[in-house]
């Protein structure tokens, strides 16, 4: 989902950048007329300063939203500037100093930068919105951007940039395609909010997590810095019920989902968009999907990152993606033919190996332009798993391996974070509960890119259950590096809009397509597929102790598919180094916190008596502001039994401390998550205590069927 000041929206990581794809389609016409045009192949250089004005900006039912605007001075009396519009939740006064480091690139080259709280959020008036991307939050968006037009600093070209939720709702306002948005560049954001993002992955809930709870208890404070509490606060904020309980009776893709998905509705977007995605990221699908199927102009770049935009990037190699933003915007809402639509569409950084993590500095690897995405040298190869537990490439007599169900495996594949990002530690102890299928020692250095296929012929005897297939790099001392993975809902097989329970003991295919990658596997190391039942606690447990099948050889041979990518001379990208920005005064960071920004991995306890296994994450923060002292404090812990593996739960806390002169204000929340055989059961507490006294607490339950999970 989106990132928030805790999550990776914020500045202070990198963005992901490698992926650079264009596609000249005709019916999204040329730039705008030239307006300040620069000379061929040359882009706005930096020649203005920077001033910051606060706004209201008037919705038709009278609510307004804040907005900082950071203006270029110094140039012309009178002179119009294009606006660049980023369009969050997240809180802008309380982060104007990332706001004005991450803005000063583009305002000093002659851009308006506008930074607009979503309705009910940070400095903006009304109701908070009732989940994300809603209705509501466009409707103010189309508003939004037809005001910024008609501004006396403004050209009347309005352009879109964002990370994460910014990312999210740069795509859905293009899918509007309001008259004066003319282009857009999108980060760290997903095409398909159902499959794709963080309340259900590959078709599985996990429901309770890091970013939801947090992001929560941000929403329900006041607006900064006075933070007044009266009863106009509770009735817009406080007392409004956690989005969580409308994503908990949301378990199957349906018209909930596809009002703001782009996937399977790409002609929407008529506006130029440029993409950009990260390998350790987990919304790394959309750039080629995007690539691949926009009609409009189109660029992406993946690089070797997390959940940040890439000037500011872990890991490294950086790269300054804000020069690429600045001739992006220059052709698109100046009219100046800056030459970026004349390079290959592809920017992408190939991965060479690395060990394990959870820890890598700099992802080894190297910058490649290509034409497009697919890229049409790629060559299938195809690997089928053997009865000795090897990979090859011949299809071996029929044969049937088995697994037990662990319900507290996946563990490490899940990575730090419980997703599918950031580096994964060794693959060894969730390879352990997986039947696993290794080649021999690679003969030559072999790179994919692209998105893997497992195509399986399985069985269960249970009604439901999920598979979880992974490719690995087996290096010779026989450590174990994540390369790609997928989950699949077994009872989403035919349909995730009509899911259909499994008939026990019939077999039945899945082509488990893995998410997007990029490796080269070294000579002398081995490719393995790891197939399994559990990616616990990244997804939530299937319900039922149970033994599954893989059919090998025969008529229904287990495979997989690798995107060979055969060796060619290739232009390199002229990517810059990223440059230092300035520090906007009065903030201090006092705690950063993970380096993800997220609740991470950090104690693992397995009892013996009941077969319970339970993991803590744990996450902190704070920073100094001009008018007080923010700290936050997050704890999670996720348990499930191998015995009873339907008896699963989230619990967690999260604690925001605001100390002002001589008072304290403190928000808590508790979340309690769980699940039996048949339900959900949802429970959370919101509090408000001043000066260590209690002035408000609200509380919200739900039970709700299990759908099909």
């Amino acid at each position: 989902m989106r990132s928030t000041g805790n999550r990776r929206t914020t500045c202070s990581a990198s963005l992901m950048a490698a992926l650079t794809v264009l596609s000249l389609a005709a019916t999204s016409g040329a730039a705008p007329p030239a307006t300040g045009a620069l000379a061929q192949g040359s882009i706005s250089e930096p020649t203005y300063e920077i001033s910051l004005q606060e706004a209201w900006i008037p919705m038709p039912d009278g609510v307004r939203l804040a907005a900082d605007v950071f203006m270029p001075t110094g140039g012309e009396v009178g002179e119009k500037f294009p606006v660049l519009l980023e369009y969050l939740p997240y809180r802008k006064n309380e982060r104007r100093d990332r706001n004005y480091s991450l803005y000063s690139y583009f305002v000093e080259r002659g851009y308006v930068v506008a930074r607009v709280d979503i309705r009910g959020t940070g400095n903006s008036e009304g109701r908070t919105i009732p989940y994300e991307y809603s209705e509501i939050e466009q409707e103010d968006g189309d508003v939004v951007i037809d005001w910024l037009s008609k501004q006396s600093y403004s050209s009347g070209n309005v352009g879109m940039f964002g990370i994460s939720w910014g990312g999210f709702n740069a795509i859905h306002m293009a899918m509007r395609n309001p008259p004066a948005l003319k282009a857009i560049i999108s980060v760290a954001a997903t095409d398909d909010l159902y499959q794709d993002d963080v309340h259900y992955i590959d078709g599985i809930p996990r429901l309770a997590e890091s970013w939801q709870m947090s992001h929560d208890l941000q929403q329900a404070r006041p607006a900064a810095p006075e933070y007044t509490i009266d009863e106009d606060y509770f009735r817009d904020r406080f007392d409004v019920a956690p989005s969580m309980m409308t994503y908990i009776h949301q378990q199957r893709e349906s018209p909930f989902w596809d009002r703001s998905s782009l996937v399977r509705q790409y002609e929407r977007i008529r506006i130029p968009t440029f993409v950009i995605g990260g390998w350790y990221d987990g919304y790394r699908d959309t750039v080629p999907r995007m690539l691949e199927n926009l009609e409009t102009p189109v660029k992406g770049i993946i690089g070797p990152w997390s959940h940040y935009y890439p000037h500011d990037a872990y890991p490294l190699p950086q790269i300054e993606w804000r020069r690429e933003g600045v001739r992006w915007f220059d052709h698109w809402l100046r009219g100046s033919d800056t030459g970026i639509m004349d390079e290959p569409a592809f920017a992408v950084y190939v991965r060479d190996w690395h060990p394990p993590g959870p820890v890598l500095v700099e992802a080894p690897g190297e910058w490649r332009w290509e034409e497009g995405w697919p890229i049409e040298r790629t060559r299938d190869w195809t690997l089928h798993a053997q009865p000795n537990h090897t990979l090859g490439e011949s299809v071996p007599a029929g044969s049937v391996h088995q697994m037990r169900y662990a319900p507290a495996a996946g563990i490490e594949a899940g990575g730090p974070t419980m997703y599918w990002s950031d580096v994964a530690p060794d693959q060894k102890p969730t390879d352990a509960y997986s039947l696993v299928y290794d080649t021999a020692p690679l003969a030559e250095d072999t790179e994919i890119l692209g998105l893997p296929h497992a195509l399986l012929s399985v069985s269960a005897s249970a009604r439901r259950a999920n598979w979880f297939a992974r490719l690995n790099d087996v290096a010779p001392d026989g450590t174990v590096t994540l390369v790609a993975g997928a989950g699949f809902n077994g009872t989403h097989r035919n349909s995730a809009r009509d899911p259909q329970d499994i008939v026990p003991g019939e077999v039945f295919p899945l082509d488990i397509e893995m998410h997007f990658t990029s490796w080269v596997f070294p000579k002398g190391h081995r490719i393995r597929l790891s197939v399994s039942n559990s990616q616990w606690p990244m997804a939530w447990p299937s319900r039922d102790a149970m033994t599954t099948t893989l059919e090998i050889g025969g008529d229904t041979p287990a495979r997989v598919v690798l995107p060979v990518i055969p060796y060619e001379e290739r232009p390199v990208p002229p990517f810059e180094a990223s440059e230092p920005d300035p520090v906007y005064p009065g903030f201090r960071e006092l705690d950063t916190g993970n380096a993800s920004g997220y609740g991470e991995i950090g104690r693992i306890v397995y009892d013996t008596a009941t077969h319970t296994t339970r993991v803590e994450a744990k996450n902190t923060g704070g920073t100094e502001y001009p008018w007080g002292t923010y700290r936050y404090l997050e704890q999670i812990a996720h348990e499930v039994s191998d015995n009873s593996p339907e008896v699963s739960s989230m619990t967690g806390e999260h604690t925001i401390e605001l100390e002002i002169g001589d008072h304290t204000l403190v928000w808590e929340a508790e979340l309690s998550f769980r699940s039996d055989y048949q339900n959900f059961y949802y429970n959370y507490i919101r509090r408000l205590l001043r000066d260590g006294v209690l002035i408000r607490e609200r509380s919200w339950e739900d039970t709700v069927e299990r759908d099909y999970q």
